[in-house]
């Protein structure tokens, strides 16, 4: 039972200490891409394609 203890402990600690801010930093980075000046162009025009009568 105390091996399975301290390798749950590892793995949550592994997980807080490297994956959460990895995972926070591509989150960012997304919001960053998605917020930049210049892909306004491109995401306006994806957002009026539904409404396009092609």
């Amino acid at each position: 039972m105390k091996a399975i203890l301290s390798v749950e402990n590892f793995v949550s600690s592994f997980v807080t200490m490297w994956w959460t801010p990895l995972f926070v930093v591509i989150f960012l980075a997304i919001v960053a891409y998605a917020l930049w000046p210049k892909n306004k162009a491109a995401f306006d025009d994806a957002a009026r394609m539904p409404l396009r009568e092609d």
